[in-house]
C-alpha cells in the first residue's frame, strides 16, 4: 500500500469515527448539581427573566429512557434550580412546536396524559419515599407520593406554587415549594437525591429525564442525581386547622290519617334538630422535621367523590375499595406491607382520629388511633367472606420501619381494635426487604393474630352453624379465643428483557386481619410467573413485546389441593397512537364448594390508546367456562368493559366507562347473571381553583 493510499484509509477511518462520536449522545449517570441561592426575587410568572434565576442550578444533556434507552430525546429540556430562606424554586424550559403540546386545563392530579413535567425528590437520600411534583403546561398541578413498599399514591397532595407559559419556543414552567410542605434532615449541609423528569406524549409516549438509567439496575431512586448547596435552610414548624361545617335538611308530603301523601309539603329540621351535629375539625402541627401530630373530630368527607362501581355479582369475597380520605391518605405509605395488615376504610365513621408520622434518621415511624361509630367486621373463611356489623369501637395502630439503604429495609406492625360490645382482635407482624444485587432480592413478612370474639352469637346469625378450621370452632361470635399466623416470601430477579418472581404466601384457618383486608385464610400458595420484554428500536411500528406465564397451586391446611391454574399473555406495543394490546389466557382447575370443576377457562383482549390530545379509548372482553359460585354449576361467562375519555376543549372533559357480565348454564341457557353499569363524569374547568362537576 503507497503512502497516499494509507493516508487516505486513515482519513475515511478518522472520518468514520467522528461521525459515530457525533452520534453518539453522551447521557450521564447519577449526574450531580450544585445549587445557588437566589440573589434577587422570582416572580411566578412562566418567564425566568427574574434576577433571582441568575445563581440557579442548570441541569441539561436529558436522556431518553422510554422508548429509547438513553438516547437523545427529539426536543431540548432544561431544569433549573435555586432557594432563599423560605422556598426551593425549579424552572423547567421545555423547547417544542407549539401546535403539538398536549395540555388539559383541568382539576389536580388529571394531568398524567398531558405533556408535563415532575420534579422527583429524595431528601433524605435511602430510597424509601419521595416526593414527585408535576405541572403541565397550563400549570395545572399534579403530585404523588412514591413509597418502596406502595408505589405511588395519587391521593397525596402537597402545597406549592406553579406557573406556565406556552410560547413560539415551547413552554416554561415555575415552581415555588415552600420548605414547611417538605421533609427533609435539617443538616447544614444537605446533598439531596433529585431527577428531573419530562413527559412528551406524541404517537409514543416519551419519557426523558436528567439522570441517565440503567435497565438492569430496579431501583429507581438509586439511579436519581444528587442536588448540592441547599444548605442552611429548615422545614417549617406550625399549626393549621381546617373547620368545616355541614347542613342538610329534608322534608316529605305530609300524610293523611290513613297514611296516604296529601298536597301539602313539610320540612323537618336542619341537620335533624342539631345545627352543629354537622361541625367538623381538622387540626395538624408540625412539631419538628421529623415529627407531625394531626387530629380531625367528626370529619367531614363530603367532598370525596363515590366510590368505582365494581360488579360483584359472581365472587363470594369481599371488594376492596381506594382509600380517598384526605386524613387516612397522608402518611399512608407507612403502613403498606405485603399483607394488607391496614386497610384504614375499616374505620368506617370516625368520630375522631389522631395519628402522629416521624422521621427520626433512617427510622419511619407512624401511629394512628381512631374511635369509629360503625365499625364492619370482615370475617375471612377458605372459600368466601362473612360480614357483620361491630358497633363503636376503637382502634390503634403502630409501624415502624428503618431503611438499610439501596431499597433494603427491616419493619414492624402491630394494629389493635376493641369492640365496645366486646371482644378485639390484635396483630403483629415484621417484614424485610433486602436487595442482593441490582438484579436481585428477597422479600420477607411474618404475622401472628390474635382474636377474642364478643359473645354476642345475634352478630352473626346470617352465618348460621357454618364452622372452620376442620370444625374446631364456630363462625358466630360466641366468645372464643384463638391465635392466627400469615407467611409471606418473595425471591424477584428483574433485569432489562427478563423478570421472575417466585411467591409463597400462607394463611392459617384462624388468621384475621380485623384493621386490614385479608378476606380469605385457610390456604397456602406457591406462585411463579416470569416473562422478558423484546424491544424493536429500529422498527417503525412496532414498541416491544412481552410475553407473561403466571402459574400457581393453592391447597388449604387439609393438604387438599383447592385451585391450580396457568395464565399466559402477551401484550404488544405500538409506536403509533400510544396503542398497547393484549392477548390472555387462563386455565385452572379448582375444588370449590366440594366440587370439582376442571377445565375451567377464560381469553381474554385488552387494548387502549391515546391517538389524538382530545381523545382516548380502550376496551376489557373475556369469555369462557367459569364458576357460577351462587348456582355451584360450570357457566358460560363473558365480561365486557370499554371506556372513553372525550375533550372537545381543554376546559371541558367527558369520562365515559361501561361494565358488563353474564353468564350463563352450559347446556340449558338459564340466565344466572346478566348486568351493566355505565357511569359519566363531565367536568367543565372554569379556571384553574373552580370547577363544576357531574357523575351520572
Amino acid at each position: 500500500m503507497t503512502k497516499t493510499s494509507l493516508t487516505i484509509v486513515l482519513m475515511c477511518l478518522l472520518t468514520a469515527a467522528i461521525t459515530i462520536a457525533d452520534d453518539r449522545y453522551n447521557v450521564v449517570y447519577n449526574p450531580e448539581m450544585t445549587v445557588g441561592q437566589a440573589v434577587g426575587a422570582i416572580v411566578l410568572d412562566g418567564k425566568v427573566d427574574d434576577p433571582g434565576w441568575a445563581a440557579a442550578g442548570r441541569a441539561h444533556t436529558f436522556a431518553e429512557h422510554n422508548p429509547g434507552d438513553q438516547t437523545r430525546p427529539p426536543v431540548d429540556t432544561e431544569a433549573w434550580m435555586t432557594y432563599d430562606a423560605d422556598n426551593l424554586y425549579v424552572a423547567w424550559i421545555c423547547a417544542d412546536d407549539p401546535s403539538t403540546i398536549r395540555a388539559t386545563m383541568t382539576e389536580r392530579d388529571r394531568i398524567w396524559q398531558d405533556d408535563y413535567v415532575i420534579l422527583a425528590l429524595d431528601p433524605y437520600g435511602d430510597q424509601m419515599w419521595a416526593y414527585e411534583i408535576a405541572a403541565n403546561p397550563y400549570g395545572v398541578q399534579g403530585d404523588l407520593f412514591w413509597s418502596s413498599n406502595g408505589g405511588e399514591d395519587m391521593g397525596y397532595d402537597l402545597v406549592f406554587e406553579t406557573a406556565a407559559a406556552v410560547n413560539s419556543e415551547g413552554w416554561i414552567v415555575e415552581m415555588r415549594i415552600p420548605f414547611s410542605s417538605l421533609r427533609f434532615p435539617t443538616d447544614e449541609v444537605n446533598e439531596w437525591r433529585v431527577d428531573f423528569w419530562r413527559n412528551h406524549p406524541r404517537e409514543v409516549r416519551g419519557q426523558y429525564s436528567w439522570a441517565a438509567y440503567d435497565r438492569n439496575d430496579q431501583c429507581w431512586p438509586c439511579q436519581w442525581g444528587v442536588v448540592k448547596g441547599i444548605d442552611g435552610v429548615e422545614p417549617g414548624s406550625g399549626f393549621e386547622l381546617l373547620p368545616s361545617l355541614v347542613a342538610f335538611q329534608s322534608g316529605g308530603r305530609v300524610r293523611d290519617g290513613d297514611g296516604m301523601p296529601t298536597a301539602d309539603w313539610e320540612n323537618g329540621d336542619i341537620n335533624d334538630g342539631d345545627p352543629f351535629d354537622g361541625l367538623s375539625l381538622g387540626a395538624k402541627y408540625a412539631v419538628s422535621s421529623d415529627f407531625t401530630i394531626e387530629g380531625t373530630y367528626n370529619p367531614d368527607f363530603s367532598q370525596v367523590e363515590a366510590d368505582a362501581a365494581q360488579i360483584d355479582v359472581n365472587t363470594t369475597f369481599a371488594l376492596h375499595f381506594p382509600e380517598r380520605r384526605p386524613f387516612f391518605q397522608e402518611g399512608s405509605d407507612m403502613f403498606h406491607t405485603w399483607f394488607n395488615t391496614v386497610y384504614t376504610r375499616s374505620i368506617n365513621d370516625p368520630s375522631f382520629a389522631a395519628k402522629v408520622t416521624g422521621r427520626p434518621g433512617r427510622t419511619n415511624v407512624a401511629y394512628l388511633v381512631a374511635r369509629d361509630e360503625h365499625t364492619p367486621i370482615i370475617l375471612p373463611f377458605e372459600e368466601g367472606s362473612g360480614f357483620a356489623q361491630g358497633g363503636k369501637s376503637v382502634s390503634s395502630i403502630l409501624r415502624v420501619r428503618h431503611s438499610l439503604g439501596d431499597l433494603s429495609h427491616v419493619g414492624v406492625i402491630t394494629t389493635d381494635r376493641h369492640l365496645d360490645v366486646g371482644g378485639s382482635g390484635k396483630v403483629v407482624g415484621a417484614d424485610a426487604r433486602v436487595r442482593f444485587t441490582d438484579n436481585t432480592q428477597l422479600e420477607v413478612q411474618v404475622l401472628t393474630s390474635l382474636t377474642d370474639e364478643p359473645d354476642n352469637p345475634a352478630m352473626t346469625d346470617n352465618l348460621g352453624d357454618t364452622t372452620f378450621d376442620g370444625g374446631k370452632h364456630t363462625a358466630a361470635f360466641d366468645g372464643e379465643t384463638y391465635w392466627g399466623h400469615a407467611l409471606y416470601s418473595s425471591l424477584e430477579y428483574g433485569n432489562s428483557t427478563w423478570n421472575a418472581d417466585m411467591d409463597y404466601w400462607e394463611r392459617s384457618p384462624t388468621f384475621r386481619a380485623d384493621n386490614g383486608f385479608e378476606p380469605s385464610n385457610s390456604n397456602r400458595e406457591v406462585v411463579f410467573s416470569a416473562g422478558p420484554t423484546f424491544r424493536f428500536d429500529d422498527s417503525p411500528w412496532l414498541q416491544s413485546i412481552s410475553p407473561f406465564l403466571n402459574i400457581g397451586n393453592k391447597w388449604n391446611f387439609d393438604g387438599v389441593k383447592k385451585d391450580e391454574w396457568a395464565y399466559g399473555q402477551v401484550a404488544m406495543s405500538l409506536r403509533k397512537m400510544q396503542a398497547r394490546f393484549a392477548l390472555t389466557q387462563m386455565l385452572s382447575n379448582e375444588l370449590f364448594d366440594g366440587t370439582q370443576f376442571d377445565g375451567i377457562s377464560s381469553t381474554g383482549l385488552n387494548m387502549q390508546a391515546i391517538p389524538t390530545s382530545w381523545f382516548n379509548f380502550g376496551f376489557d372482553v373475556s369469555k369462557g367456562h367459569r364458576i357460577a359460585r351462587f348456582a355451584g354449576v360450570m357457566g358460560d361467562e363473558k365480561r365486557f368493559s370499554a371506556w372513553a375519555t372525550l375533550k372537545p376543549i381543554d376546559r371541558f372533559v367527558t369520562d365515559l366507562s361501561f361494565d358488563h357480565a353474564s353468564s350463563y348454564d352450559l347446556e340449558t341457557r338459564e340466565e344466572f347473571f346478566n348486568g351493566f353499569i355505565l357511569r359519566s363524569r363531565i367536568q367543565l374547568q372554569i379556571s384553574r381553583e373552580l370547577a363544576a362537576r357531574v357523575v351520572l
